[in-house]
């Protein structure tokens, strides 16, 4: 018969393992069978409660249905205030869980260096690519892909965090797309008058109205 090990101690296993790298006010919360098991210390603790069911489109059930890492931003009309939080999938005594461990306001102002490469899966298997020999990236059916003469791979990541991830290179011309601007063979405007973005691929993507003035901005026309 396997050993049930409390839930109290796994909190404690999972604080001294994860303490030596998230900053010290952020905040620890594992998701399990539909409900917030408890919340380690961090910033504004009085939204979390332990028993507190999790709630649909959240990180944690984003975690519990697809079983793989997540990282969003938190909807501030639900959390008071918009903060990034990372999202692991984790088993409980054999049962699925969500370990999500919610970072500071300060974090996204303090963020790391811009992105190298991207890790894509393709067929079952994951690629590291350099981000200099993507073309562009693109969000669908609410699903992120970016593309490289080698073919579309899929990421965990959404455009939003990775706009603001990745080099100057890339823009934003669209809530589905970015572009590489080293890839851009012109800009032109269809039957709408509306601009079109051709890549070197022959990959011909839309310019929202929304993002017009800061295209013609970064590109200069």
């Amino acid at each position: 018969m396997e050993k049930t090990v409390p839930r109290e101690e796994l909190l404690q296993q999972f604080s001294c393992l994860l303490g030596d790298w998230i900053p010290k006010d952020a905040r620890l919360v594992i998701a399990f069978n539909g409900y917030y098991l408890h919340c380690l210390p961090g910033h504004d603790d009085h939204k979390w409660i332990d028993g507190q069911p999790v709630q649909a489109g959240s990180i944690a059930a984003t975690v519990l249905k697809q079983r793989e890492k997540t990282g969003v931003m938190i909807d501030p009309t639900l959390y008071g205030n918009e903060t990034y939080a990372i999202g692991y999938p984790i088993d409980i005594n054999g049962e699925p869980a969500a370990l999500v461990v919610i970072l500071p306001p300060a974090y996204e102002t303090a963020k790391s260096a811009p992105l190298r490469l991207l890790t894509g899966k393709l067929d079952d298997e994951w690629y590291p690519v350099p981000v200099e020999q993507i073309t562009h990236i693109e969000s669908f059916q609410k699903k992120t892909f970016f593309y490289t003469e080698c073919g579309q791979f899929s990421i965990s990541n959404t455009l939003k965090e990775l706009e603001k991830r990745l080099p100057e290179i890339f823009l934003r011309i669209h809530r589905s797309y970015i572009v590489n601007t080293s890839c851009i063979q012109r800009i032109s405007r269809d039957f709408s008058s509306n601009l079109v973005v051709t890549l070197t691929d022959g990959t011909e993507l839309p310019v929202s109205q929304s993002y017009v003035n800061e295209v013609k901005c970064v590109l200069g026309f």
